[in-house]
């Protein structure tokens, strides 16, 4: 019974891709069919794979599906990347779910790993062992005890000036970093729209390194440029950030930012329009940004993105934008594990 519900759902899955597919602009892919196979295989197995087109397509497919999908190579390469990233109107896109799943049971998400550690990172914490079979099949197993009710996608505006707060993932130093080092940080909390969550503790900031400088002579010290590039949402889209107006007041407020100079990153400058459009220049001893140093960022235009519906009555003190609902399922979790943003 427990293998016929399986390939069931595989079944159903397979079709919404090559539904999908059918649907999908001729345009809408990027780049090469490697280079889109490449970036589905990072997302599922943490890095491209080797080896020939069809032999890496049809790996992918069985694993995410159990089987490999009917159509011609286009078709199944269409069919894939949009199941994986971009979804329909009836089913979200693999990213957006297993957010979702993550969410709602570690008060996370975790887009840094592959799809196969964070299904199994699921199931161990739900079912305290592995299970085996196609990825979309266990995903949806997992959801289907979380949210009895089915997943779907609302959408939401993100309007210019929408502000976050996000921390270092690793320590920078003018010793592990090169100009052109492209960064990643983590958002420290839950961002919230009337009640939709649209981006989630553990969703990636991206920064460049612009500038990086050894200590020099006559007690000059090291430096590090670093430009605020992206945010990523919910559903696994981007959005410019930098540091802004708005940023800087939420950095003035919290002590224990890069933009207050604390005592744990003394020395920091903020450059505002003129310079580093966006980002910051630190300057101090070699060990400059330790892992966990928490930055303010805004994003720097508008963006329609799919969020999740959650359940909860709105913060005192928290603003229209980022309040949370009162009209709830019952399958989310109380309003005091929300957390969310209310500058």
């Amino acid at each position: 019974m427990k293998k016929f519900m399986r390939l069931a759902i595989a079944l159903l899955m397979v079709a919404a891709a090559v539904s999908i597919a059918g649907a999908a602009d001729e345009t809408s892919g990027e780049g090469t069919p490697l280079q889109g196979l490449a970036r589905v295989e990072s997302f599922v197995y943490g890095a491209p794979q080797s080896g020939g087109l069809l032999l890496r397509l049809s790996k992918v497919e069985r694993d995410l599906f159990g089987m490999e999908l009917p159509g011609t190579l286009t078709e199944r390469q269409e069919a894939l990347e949009n199941f994986v990233e971009q979804g329909n109107a009836n089913q979200p896109s693999f990213i957006f779910k297993v957010g979702v799943a993550e969410w709602v049971t570690l008060r996370r998400v975790n887009p840094a790993q592959s799809f196969e550690d964070r299904v199994v990172n699921l199931e161990l914490t739900l079912e305290g062992e592995k299970q085996e079979g196609a990825l979309s099949a266990r995903l949806e197993r997992i959801l289907t005890k979380l949210l009895p009710g089915g997943v779907s996608a609302t959408q939401v505006q993100a309007p210019s000036g929408t502000v976050f707060r996000a921390k270092f993932v690793d320590t920078l130093t003018v010793r592990n970093v090169e100009k052109g080092d492209i960064v990643q940080l983590e958002l420290d909390e839950d961002y919230i729209v009337n009640g939709t969550l649209a981006a989630a503790r553990g969703n990636r900031v991206y920064a460049q390194v612009t500038r990086v400088r050894l200590p020099r002579s006559f007690g000059r010290p090291s430096e590090i440029g670093v430009e605020f590039t992206d945010v990523e949402y919910l559903d696994g889209r981007l959005s410019p950030v930098l540091i802004g107006p708005e940023s800087k007041k939420a950095s003035e407020l919290d002590k224990s930012t890069i933009g207050a100079a604390g005592a744990s990153i003394a020395g920091a400058v903020l450059i505002g329009p003129v310079g580093l459009a966006g980002g910051f220049l630190i300057k101090g001893s070699d060990k400059q940004i330790p892992a966990g140093s928490m930055v303010y960022v805004e994003t720097a235009e508008f963006k329609d993105v799919s969020g999740y519906q959650i359940s909860s009555a709105p913060e005192e003190g928290a603003t229209s934008e980022q309040s949370q609902s009162p009209d709830a399922p019952q399958d989310t979790p109380p309003s005091d594990a929300l957390e969310p943003v209310t500058y």
